[in-house]
């Protein structure tokens, strides 16, 4: 099979894959049967599989271009993929139960410092947006419009449904959630108090990222077949 025929297919089982455990209780039912741990680790196996599929499918459909790339647009990746690599590293199970990857409940979300919450409390959400839309616009033909545009709304359409399931949870301490966090901010790099709490996991998440980058920087020519540089 190949052509748009895979492309849709893939596109559609990938989609599939994160709707159908959600119908009837199932996501429950297997959680139940092998564990919470086991569950989640086959997910996100078959979820990284099928996302590589849907790029690699991508790249067979027919060509049909719909703008010329030209040399700056391979510049917008280059500067978003650091700060998506490093939103992924330092956000994964951000202290926000109501978001993609996070962790905790409203007593922990609500009590004590933030932690990387207060730089995202969508960092993995944010992350995607990032590298979808830079991509979307680096590549300029309909299928890789498709699928790097329908993942940047996937990600910018999740984050108010996150926030208004948050509201709807948290009722009366949810201006204060939301004062204490943020969809992305700086401003508590400037904050000693948050560095001292911190620091000592950002310096290790921040590494792990840097390394993280450099890789798929380097890998991006022989895995993908494009040179990521401008």
């Amino acid at each position: 099979m190949g052509g748009w025929g895979e492309y849709g297919l893939a596109m559609g089982l990938f989609i599939a894959s994160h709707f159908l455990p959600r119908i009837g209780g199932l996501r429950e039912r297997l959680i139940g049967a092998v564990g919470r741990q086991m569950y989640f680790s086959v997910y996100g196996m078959l979820s990284l599989l099928l996302l590589a599929w849907v790029i690699v499918a991508a790249g067979r459909a027919p060509y049909v271009e719909l703008w010329t790339q030209m040399p700056w647009m391979r510049w917008l990746p280059n500067l978003a993929m650091p700060l998506a690599g490093l939103l992924v590293i330092c956000g994964a199970g951000v202290n926000n139960p109501w978001t993609l990857g996070g962790r905790g409940d409203v007593k922990s979300a609500t009590g004590g410092a933030p932690g990387f919450a207060a730089l995202s409390r969508h960092p993995l959400l944010v992350a995607l947006g990032l590298w979808a839309a830079s991509h979307a616009v680096v590549n300029g033909d309909l299928a890789h419009l498709t699928l790097f545009g329908g993942f940047a709304a996937l990600a910018l359409g999740a984050i108010p449904l996150f926030d208004m399931r948050a509201a709807r949870a948290l009722g009366g301490q949810a201006p204060a959630f939301f004062e204490r966090t943020a969809i992305l901010s700086p401003a508590p790099l400037a904050n000693r108090g948050w560095w001292r709490a911190m620091g000592r996991r950002m310096t290790i998440r921040v590494t792990v990222a840097a390394a993280l980058w450099l890789a798929l920087l380097h890998l991006h020519a022989p895995v993908i077949g494009v040179s990521p540089f401008p």
